[in-house]
């Protein structure tokens, strides 16, 4: 048996729980929710990375469905929910295939069923609009994330790509953290700066999570996590989710990248748009300017550094496909999954390891916030909480 023989019998078994796929975002953009326009009960490959087809290639059993909505955007709320709207169409037009999912009995449910988990997670804290009641409404439509930032700051917590604000988390921000442990809504820590995540391990009584990053010490991008940081969160519980982003996995990407985002904008164009026309313009910088290549071993020196700092059972695999423009090869779309496996298997990674990683610690990490919020909804009520009141 091959080892890619190999990796798809162990994912037939512990199918990957990806944290992070932004398909709502690429109908949203791509044909304004027209599902018919985009039919992902068969293949997509010259408009999007992710299908139905493409999923069970890949070995997917859960996915987390990001409502992502850009912190520009007028309206973050309202767009949000549009959004989620746009996950439970997908999942009400493909029965057979994807099953809603709000706990980690309901992941399970969905394997024994041969479905796919479907799950949701809201990246950015700009989606509740510095309320506290708008994250418990989002937590009742079913969001089991929220990323605490983007790509830019909010006014409780400082994001990596942004200028310090607030030096990390707010009183306010903390607030947001503990009112998440409640609700059981995970803290994620893609995208936010290095203090907000000491922050967040330092407020958080429910495991933290990681739904798309890598290590900062294979690839210097202020989007990777600290080894110091990966080394909290074994006591903390919570994991890391390595993504495939060739510019936040592969060093000689990352000036590419800047170059390349530059070049976007002298277009007219937000460096994150992947609009037929924002493709264009991507091809054509990349015809006068090669860009460089991850490879599926790319992610695995970043997996295999994470494994030594922060232990096995802490780290998880977000792809982040629909929401780049370009992958690493062999991890050009969703059906790539056992590639990585396949490696990894190569590297000396053992079945059990290798169970944790695609399946297990995904499982355990939600199990665990629903257990932290069931003990804290039974001794204190929902947070009233303004910023204006904790920060002034």
């Amino acid at each position: 048996m091959t080892s890619l023989d190999e990796a798809r019998a162990l994912l037939a078994e512990f199918p990957v729980a990806d944290g992070h796929n932004d398909l709502p975002w690429a109908l949203r953009e791509q044909v304004r929710y027209d599902l018919d326009a985009r039919d992902i009960a068969v293949h997509q490959n010259a408009h999007l990375h992710t299908d139905i087809p493409r999923l069970r290639e890949g070995g997917v059993g859960a996915q987390y469905w990001s409502v992502y909505v850009r912190s520009d955007l007028p309206g973050a709320v309202t767009a949000t929910l549009e959004q989620i709207d746009c996950v439970r169409q997908l999942i009400a037009r493909h029965p057979a295939d994807l099953r809603a999912a709000l706990t980690a009995a309901d992941m399970e449910a969905a394997r024994a069923e041969g479905r796919i988990a479907s799950l949701m997670g809201a990246e950015g804290g700009h989606s509740i609009d510095n309320s506290l009641a708008t994250l418990r409404a989002l937590a009742a439509l079913g969001v089991r994330y929220m990323t605490l930032t983007h790509n830019d700051n909010v006014d409780w917590a400082d994001s990596a790509t942004d200028e310090p604000a607030v030096g990390g988390l707010s009183a306010f921000g903390r607030e947001v953290v503990r009112e998440m442990n409640r609700e059981g809504v995970l803290v994620d820590l893609s995208h936010v700066a290095a203090t907000t995540m000491r922050d967040a391990l330092d407020t958080s009584t429910a495991p933290v999570i990681f739904s798309h990053s890598s290590a900062r010490a294979v690839c210097d991008h202020p989007r990777n996590i600290p080894d110091d940081v990966l080394a909290r969160l074994s006591a903390n519980g919570g994991m890391a989710m390595v993504t495939f982003v060739p510019k936040f996995v592969l060093q000689a990407a990352v000036d590419w990248t800047a170059a390349a985002d530059e070049n976007m904008r002298d277009h007219g164009l937000h460096p994150l748009e992947t609009s037929a026309e924002a493709m264009k313009v991507h091809r054509a910088f990349e015809e006068t300017n090669p860009r460089p290549v991850a490879t599926v071993a790319t992610v695995a020196d970043h997996l295999d550094h994470m494994r030594e700092v922060a232990g096995v059972d802490h780290l998880g695999i977000g792809g982040d496909y629909d929401g780049t423009a370009f992958t690493p090869d062999g991890l050009s779309d969703v059906s790539g999954y056992p590639n990585l496996i396949a490696e990894l298997l190569d590297r000396g990674w053992s079945r059990t390891d290798l169970a944790k990683l695609t399946w297990q610690n995904a499982v355990r990490v939600l199990g665990a916030a629903e257990d932290v919020a069931r003990d804290l909804r039974a001794t204190r009520g929902p947070s009233n909480a303004t910023i204006e009141s904790l920060d002034g």
